[in-house]
């Protein structure tokens, strides 16, 4: 009964360790004198049989078992302790598995606990712990229950090692036992309560954890980083601000995962300012900013739109290490930086550190966002070369990066390499051809997917949906809605905005404005897509009106917002409400027009007949104006028959683009339209002496099946 490893008895003596050592295992209690010790050990190893001073009783033989280097002189000390006959002494067996589990090699270290004659608790308690230190988690249990059976009473120590293993798998029903088993012998200690704090909240049971925490007479630091912890890693945000307030009242010092917690808790609640107090705190204590407590404040910072902030605090760090570079490179990629991104990435003060899987991943979406086509292949053979390329979440990156960049075969044998394919795994692919205008190759794998088991999320609708407005497809876009309404999809905003695009794309603002009143959550840019479709339907009025609940309901309006409502002045000839937006701009909202809202003011002057006024205004532009602007003039110019400074408006764009043919046609066609042949004639010349062609148009068009 007393051997829980009996099988193992028969097995040889010296099994090869499965797992290698852990370094932290390894690692000598007092480093000080770890080359002295070290050399002691292999001094007496190397004597021979029967020299004066080798080892042969357990108090030489115990400080040599504490000092072994490695398995190879660790097992040459065992065999001398069975030649010596010293195999049954207690202390020396104890002190010999333990060093086998302080080396990674937990066989060795069962199979000499089992064949100890009677092993005491003390003995027990260290196979124990060196179950858990080596993430054998079942066993440890196993464990724990022989020594119920053999042993009335157990201690804490016991209690809150097997906890942490109930911990690490997740078993709700042995933490709950062992709970009860701690208030039979007499109640756990604090420390042990912190544990089954921590394990009731990360096993899922949030009540049992705050019943226990309510019920505490003590609590130290810790009880309420366990608490705190708990709520922030169950989503419970919220309560875990209100709770750190409460352990702010009651005056307790913070630690670093006090802290750590709290950032993760902004970071959730999108809370810059309560996270900007907390990083006050921080200072205010002289806490010291390592990696853990910095990674998790530039993960705060990257959360709530503050890159730069994020950026201060990395530049700050006193020690920066693989966490916080990623962090930091992660936070760029999410925040549309990717140039900084890719300059952090390949900066020569970081050329000693070695990119991870998700560093890897971070620097090919960032090449994906700037279609860098050329970067992302020096990464995707970095990886190769690091042996991560195979990992799913750099294969998934490789997928989207290959994919916005137009290398539609390579993303597509990435992805069929993918063994499990989850749905990001799906969603890149079908995002890859959706992007790349092959609509029906986009719904030929969303319906693939499907029939593989993978449910569609969020993403993969909108995806789908851009796809059938390329096809022009109404019917099976009016399909996808009805999906979205099924699987809840439509309080998705970014599912409902993109209903309401797509609704407007073909002129049912009907349709987009039930979408529009359907959505629970509305942010700026589901109400810019609305006020647009009123626009391309010429309702300046429900336009406008739209944009004034907005204002009402506290919505601050961004540059989406006045690049609708600035088109549908233009749209509708409203000059007079077009400038008082435009000037609203900078005066009450303090956003600095682009220049999409140069363009848009260009043109509601130019399609309003006032041709100079449009001119005088790009000329007053503090900045040069680009193609949009001077088309917008162009196609003013062309409505009210002004060639002359029209001609004026294609001359300034091929000066931009010289090597683009569109221009040269537009052109021609004015100079035909003006009845000027000759010189229609002679671009078409100069086209074909600088080899311009023009391409061919097409179009897409979905049709019923009969």
């Amino acid at each position: 009964m007393r051997s829980f490893h009996a099988s193992k008895r028969n097995a040889c003596l010296f099994p090869s360790p499965k797992t290698k050592p852990c370094a932290a295992l390894a690692r000598p209690l007092n480093p000080s004198d770890h080359h002295s010790r070290r050399s002691l050990s292999t001094h007496f190893i190397k004597q021979p049989p029967d020299a004066p001073d080798r080892p042969h009783s357990p108090s030489t033989f115990l400080p040599l078992l504490s000092s072994c280097p490695d398995i190879a002189a660790l097992r040459r000390i065992h065999g001398l302790i069975l030649v010596h006959g010293l195999h049954r002494h207690l202390p020396c067996q104890t002190k010999l598995f333990s060093s086998y589990g302080s080396l990674g090699d937990i066989e060795s270290a069962r199979m000499v606990f089992d064949r100890i004659p009677d092993p005491d608790l003390y003995s027990w308690r260290v196979m124990l712990r060196w179950y858990v230190l080596n993430k054998q988690y079942a066993d440890a249990i196993r464990c724990y229950l022989q020594m119920r059976y053999r042993f009335r009473e157990l201690d804490n120590t016991v209690f809150s090692l097997v906890l942490k293993a109930c911990v690490k798998l997740l078993d709700l029903d042995e933490g709950r036992k062992l709970h009860g088993h701690t208030a039979k012998v007499g109640g756990p200690d604090s420390f042990v309560l912190n544990v089954l704090i921590d394990m009731y909240a990360k096993c899922g049971d949030m009540d049992s954890s705050r019943r226990l925490f309510d019920g505490l007479e003590d609590r130290n630091v810790v009880s309420w980083t366990s608490m705190i912890s708990a709520y922030a890693q169950n989503d419970c945000a919220a309560e875990a601000v209100l709770l750190f307030n409460r352990m702010q009242e009651e005056d307790v010092e913070l630690n670093e995962y006090t802290v750590g917690s709290m950032f993760t808790a902004c970071s959730m609640l999108d809370s810059l300012h309560q996270g900007k107090w907390v990083h006050g705190r921080v200072i205010k204590h002289g806490m010291c900013m390592n990696s853990f407590v910095g990674s998790a404040l530039l993960d705060m910072y990257v959360k709530c739109g503050e890159v730069a902030d994020a950026r201060s605090v990395f530049d700050e760090l006193d020690d920066v290490d693989l966490i916080s570079w990623t962090a930091m490179i992660v936070g760029y990629t999410q925040r549309r930086c990717p140039l900084e991104a890719l300059k952090l990435f390949s900066d020569t003060k970081w050329v000693a550190m070695v990119p991870n899987s998700v560093t890897i991943a971070s620097v090919l979406s960032a090449s994906a966002q700037l279609r860098d086509l050329e970067s992302g292949n020096s990464i995707h053979a970095l990886g190769i070369k690091l042996g991560i390329a195979e990992c799913s979440v750099v294969m998934n990156a490789l997928v989207d990066m290959y994919a916005k960049c137009c290398m539609l075969e390579e993303a597509n044998s990435i992805f069929k390499r993918v063994y499990r394919k989850d749905v990001v795994t799906w969603n890149a692919m079908v995002a890859g051809y959706s992007q790349n205008h092959q609509g029906q190759e986009a719904l030929t794998l969303f319906n693939q997917m499907r029939s593989d088991g993978c449910s569609p999320d969020a993403v993969t609708v909108v995806c789908v949906l851009s796809s059938c407005a390329c096809l022009g497809d109404i019917h099976l876009g009016s399909s996808l809605h009805a999906y979205a309404i099924k699987f809840g999809f439509l309080s998705n905003t970014h599912v409902g905005t993109t209903l309401i695009n797509f609704y407007n794309k073909y002129g049912d603002v009907t349709l987009a404005n039930r979408v529009f009143d359907e959505m629970s959550n509305r942010n700026a840019v589901t109400w810019c897509a609305m006020m647009c479709g009123y626009g391309m339907q010429g309702d300046s009025a429900g336009s406008i009106d739209l944009f004034r609940r907005m204002v009402e309901k506290d919505l601050q309006p961004n540059e989406v917002t006045f690049t609708s409502i600035l088109s549908t002045c233009s749209h509708t000839g409203m000059v007079d409400e077009g400038r008082e937006y435009f000037d609203s701009m900078s005066k009450h909202y303090n956003i600095s027009p682009s220049m999409r809202h140069y363009a848009c003011m260009v043109d509601m002057l130019a399609r309003a007949g006032k041709i100079e006024e449009a001119l005088e205004f790009i000329d007053r532009m503090p900045v040069q104006a680009d193609i949009d602007v001077w088309g917008a003039l162009l196609h003013g110019c062309r409505m009210h028959s002004r060639f002359e400074l029209g001609e004026v408006a294609v001359k300034r764009m091929m000066e931009l683009l010289p090597h683009t043919s569109d221009y040269y046609v537009l052109m021609s066609n004015l100079y035909a339209s003006d009845g000027r042949w000759n010189e229609a004639v002679q671009i078409r010349k100069l086209m074909k002496e600088r080899g311009l062609v023009k391409l061919p148009g097409c179009s897409s068009l979905g049709m019923n099946n009969p």
